[in-house]
């Protein structure tokens, strides 16, 4: 300590600079994170929808085939 109350590089000892810096770095953090979840669940819900679509839709051409095949 070179003054009263102050470290080697000049701030006080009270400064809660550096902590508030690490405070904001870590809910930055944490946003990005429930951006990235939410990002997944959204595309998983898509894949949800989009899967039983795309399946129903070969059932139905695959019954559209097999009745024209029936009825030349």
């Amino acid at each position: 300590m070179s003054e009263r109350g102050r470290d080697d590089d000049g701030r006080d000892w009270c400064d809660d600079g550096d902590q508030l810096e690490v405070v904001r770095r870590a809910e930055r953090a944490t946003r990005f994170g429930w951006a990235a979840i939410t990002g997944v669940a959204g595309l998983l819900g898509c894949a949800l929808i989009a899967v039983p679509v795309v399946l129903l839709g070969a059932v139905v051409a695959c019954a559209y085939v097999v009745m024209a095949a029936q009825h030349p």
